[in-house]
């Protein structure tokens, strides 16, 4: 992700007498890892000067088959070994492989970079690889939404306790709470796919924007020009390309890309936060493996690892986007190369993050645990002064007076909170209201107007319409990719 003459940086030695991101080493899955790879990225620069060399021919320039079958055949034999010795000399990565790349390309040594700068391989192969690591996530995210919409599904009818400010609120049910985490992931998948679609191929376009080098190449031809702009275009599997840049691709592109990034990391670590609470509360856990130790210290601990760790990255996922914020904002004229070591950095690990959280966080939508009757005891101890003004309508419709009933029911209620709050004890309020003959004449109501179902207003309804209408369409392009298991690193 750096651009050319940024120069220095080797690749880490491997092994453990060095520092290596825990992204790669530790979370992210192999197929991400090896998109941002060296090998990915500079076998796509060669792949790119073989796309150039192959319009160029056929648009008339001098070059031969043999020069590009020679190309071809050498697309993979990188010699990062030599690189990284000249790159000590030149401080100019682009140069370094294209020396490289005329090594083992003797014949077509004269023609590879013909007519381009630095940032045709550079922005150009960041654009794919963009392109790719959006193929990649957007189907992990689709299956995350599929795994929870199916929990939503089965738990649409269970009545749970709401919490606004989380103090105990109206009842909504299981099913429901999730479909508020679905929503924000469906709009995340939209976002994503939406950028990713958006996205356009730099193109050829010379060293400040202007296509002159291959004008002159092309001896004034415009039309060529256009050609060979559209023609490699094509080949890299881009629909459009920029008609204006600068020496690169304008950098608010990279704000959109880790913007959705950013946006999905804000839903996961809401996500993931609720089920931290709700593990907290003993009604939900995530998936807790046989052989798997909590705590050191406390063996009987359960700890939400899994959900701490998206929480943890999606953190530093949200914090990402003000690279591209500032980079693009100090880009001068037709470009600075100080973005370079920047966005070495900012969009791999954003994508590297996203792909770790979503394979967390699909792993555990797959082992979603409800404890139904910790929330049915939960619901008990609050419901009783949520119904009281089913109660005191009951009454009124069984001849009662309405400020007799509401001053008892005051009375009553002030009563039992006390219980609970003073002595630790449950919630009795019913029990008084059953042992006063106040309320005999809805004595035999009160089981019915107790009934949560009864409390939960169209959750049910609104749950099974959301995934019909709305969320079971979305997933339709990505129903070849459903049945692939999540699979954590550590």
């Amino acid at each position: 992700m750096a651009a050319a003459g940024d120069g220095g940086g080797r690749e880490a030695a491997c092994g453990h007498d060095s520092y290596r991101s825990p992204l790669a080493s530790r979370y992210a899955s192999p197929e991400m890892c090896f998109v941002f790879s060296d090998r990915y990225k500079f076998r796509t620069w060669r792949q790119l000067w073989l796309w150039l060399a192959e319009a160029e021919q056929t648009l008339g320039l001098p070059i031969t088959d043999e020069q590009i079958q020679e190309m071809k055949s050498n697309l993979d034999n990188i010699d990062f070994k030599m690189a990284a010795e000249e790159e000590k000399q030149l401080r100019h990565d682009v140069m370094v492989h294209v020396h490289t790349f005329a090594h083992c390309c003797p014949k077509a040594a004269g023609i590879i970079h013909l007519g381009a700068t630095s940032c045709y391989v550079g922005d150009n192969t960041d654009l794919i690889i963009l392109r790719n690591a959006f193929d990649l996530l957007l189907p992990k995210l689709a299956r995350v939404i599929s795994r929870l919409a199916d929990f939503a599904k089965e738990r649409a009818d269970l009545p749970t306790l709401g919490f606004t400010h989380f103090q105990p609120a109206q009842l909504t049910t299981v099913g429901k709470r999730c479909c508020l985490w679905i929503q924000d992931l469906c709009m995340d998948l939209q976002n994503l796919k939406r950028v990713r679609d958006d996205l356009r191929f730099r193109g050829v376009k010379g060293t400040t924007g202007t296509q002159a080098s291959f004008l002159q190449l092309f001896e004034g031809d415009d039309q060529k020009v256009e050609q060979l702009d559209k023609m490699v275009t094509e080949k890299a599997g881009f629909k459009r390309a920029f008609i204006i840049t600068g020496q690169t691709y304008t950098r608010k592109i990279d704000i959109e890309v880790l913007s959705v990034l950013a946006g999905l990391g804000a839903s996961v670590h809401k996500i993931c936060t609720d089920i931290r609470l709700l593990a907290s509360l003993k009604e939900l856990e995530e998936p807790f493996e046989k052989q798997q130790i909590g705590s050191s210290a406390m063996p009987y601990k359960r700890n939400p690892m899994r959900s701490e760790r998206c929480c943890s990255l999606a953190r530093h996922l949200m914090t990402l986007v003000m690279d591209p914020l500032q980079t693009a904002s100090v880009q001068w004229f037709e470009r600075t190369l100080d973005d370079s070591a920047n966005r070495r950095m900012c969009l791999a690990e954003g994508f590297l993050t996203a792909d770790t959280i979503l394979n967390t966080l699909q792993n555990i939508s797959e082992g979603l645990v409800v404890y139904p009757r910790v929330i049915e005891r939960r619901i008990r101890q609050e419901l009783p002064f949520m119904a009281t003004e089913n109660i005191i309508m009951a009454m009124v419709k069984a001849g009662g007076n309405r400020q007799d009933c509401h001053e008892k029911i005051r009375v009553l209620s002030h009563q039992a909170a006390a219980v609970v709050k003073q002595e630790g004890g449950d919630n009795d309020l019913i029990e008084r209201i059953q042992a006063d003959a106040y309320f005999s004449p809805i004595h035999s109501q009160l089981d019915h107007l107790l009934d949560p179902s009864s409390f939960t207003g169209r959750a049910s309804q609104q749950v099974r319409r959301f995934l019909e209408e709305e969320v079971h369409p979305l997933l339709r392009p990505y129903e070849s990719v459903m049945k692939v298991k999540a699979e954590l690193c550590v």
